[in-house]
């Protein structure tokens, strides 16, 4: 399992992300507890007031668990996960907030603890936390059996196409999928032998080799994003400079983007445009159907909800009716009755409580299956779109190397008056 965590300030902000249901299909708020209030957004107010009367800055310790795509993971396994993180933290007993977040046909977890402890009014300090969950990480995958990622094995192995969170936010408001983004210039970048190779690779995928103010080498996306090149690949700059050589040479961020501006930008933004408009209109049905399973998931999982707490309030009456009253009452406690009724009955509760458990859970992952069969379809028509839309950068590229390459041939046919012989004058034509 997968756990990152940060200490960090801004309840309310953090709040309404744990509420926000546009980027998630299903929020389920777990468990509200230690606060005097029972909500989100109470509670995170109790913890900022809580924090008011200390010096602590990031009073909050948040932390998101995501089990392996493919896993059906119970809620009990998450529940332990956080207890044991908990006792390795030195967060127990500390009030906490556990919300579930479910898209694309996956679920993961987000906890946030106060780290204020209301007794010395003092936060919890969480020595060296990021080692100790990742130590608990990977013992979460051993646990379950489930197939380790390379990045546990050994670190040298972890996926290099790992975005920072600006780096992230930065890619999405331009338009691209962060992973592929670093995946198509890690490409370039391990194909290309130099500058010239490396610059031509980037413009058949859209993007245009330029010097940076401050991060030497970069690339410039058509919408003028600025992306730098070290980040990318996962190196350092003067790695880069080693194989690319002087950035000098190369022109500025503001020549580069003056060129897109004037050369490329106007054709490739009406293919685009075109080639979006027909993404949008083949996405329309799959979204449908996306917005219908949401709704048609809720209502089921509402029903056996409403079913669960039914069946469980006639159980616990009928539990309750065996306990007789009065001086019937009395002679069961005097003959040992009662309390073999009332084991009986813990007992039958705790097995209800299970059952009820694993009728919930086996529903969940049923609609998680329908969900990621759907997602499936959606991936491969993303797939086809961003070939196709691929396909119009390389067009865009052979153009202007076509342009550029006519250019030079006119430049050749141009007479050069220093080496041309002057003409000889043979005076006055008679014939």
């Amino acid at each position: 399992m997968i756990l990152k965590a940060s200490k960090r300030s801004g309840g309310k902000q953090l709040g309404l992300h744990l509420l926000k249901t546009e980027e998630n299909e299903h929020v389920e708020i777990h468990e509200v507890s230690g606060f005097v209030s029972d909500t989100v957004m109470g509670a995170m107010n109790e913890a900022y007031a809580l924090a008011r009367g200390t010096k602590c800055q990031q009073y909050l310790f948040s932390l998101s668990l995501s089990p392996p795509a493919l896993e059906s993971v119970r809620v009990e396994t998450f529940e332990k996960a956080l207890t044991d993180i908990e006792e390795r933290l030195g967060l127990a007993g500390q009030p906490r907030i556990i919300v579930f977040h479910e898209k694309e046909g996956r679920r993961h977890c987000h906890a946030v603890w106060s780290r204020i402890d209301a007794d010395t009014m003092t936060a919890k300090e969480l020595p060296f936390f990021k080692n100790k969950l990742n130590e608990i990480g990977k013992q979460l995958y051993l646990e379950n059996g489930w197939a380790m990622p390379k990045g546990f094995e050994s670190p040298k192995l972890r996926d290099p196409r790992n975005f920072t969170l600006d780096e992230w936010q930065q890619a999405k408001r331009a338009g691209i999928d962060p992973r592929e983004l670093k995946s198509a210039v890690q490409d370039c970048w391990k194909h290309a032998d130099s500058v010239q190779a490396f610059a031509s690779a980037l413009e058949e995928r859209g993007l245009f080799l330029a010097r940076g103010d401050r991060r030497g080498f970069v690339a410039i996306n058509i919408d003028g994003d600025v992306f730098a090149i070290s980040r990318l690949i996962g190196g350092k700059a003067k790695d880069v400079a080693a194989r690319l050589g002087d950035p000098a040479r190369l022109p500025s961020v503001d020549d580069a983007r003056a060129r897109i501006a004037f050369d490329i930008a106007p054709r490739l933004t009406r293919y685009i445009a075109e080639a979006k408009r027909i993404a949008r209109t083949n996405m329309e049905p799959l979204i449908a159907k996306r917005e219908a399973l949401k709704v048609q998931h809720q209502a089921e999982r509402q029903a056996k909800d409403t079913f669960l707490s039914a069946r469980w309030d006639n159980e616990q009456c009928a539990r309750a009716a065996r306990i007789r009253k009065g001086f019937a009452g009395a002679w069961d406690v005097l003959t040992g009755k009662y309390f073999r009724t009332r084991t009986q009955n813990e007992m039958e509760a705790k097995f209800a409580r299970e059952r009820d458990s694993h009728e919930r859970h086996a529903l969940i992952h049923a609609q998680h299956k329908d969900r990621q069969a759907l997602q499936d379809l959606i991936r491969e028509n993303r797939r086809k779109e961003a070939e196709r839309i691929l396909s119009l950068y390389r067009d865009a590229a052979k153009f202007r190397r076509m342009r550029e390459g006519e250019a030079e041939r006119d430049k050749d046919r141009e007479p050069n008056p220093a080496t041309m012989r002057p003409k000889r004058d043979r005076g006055l034509e008679l014939n």
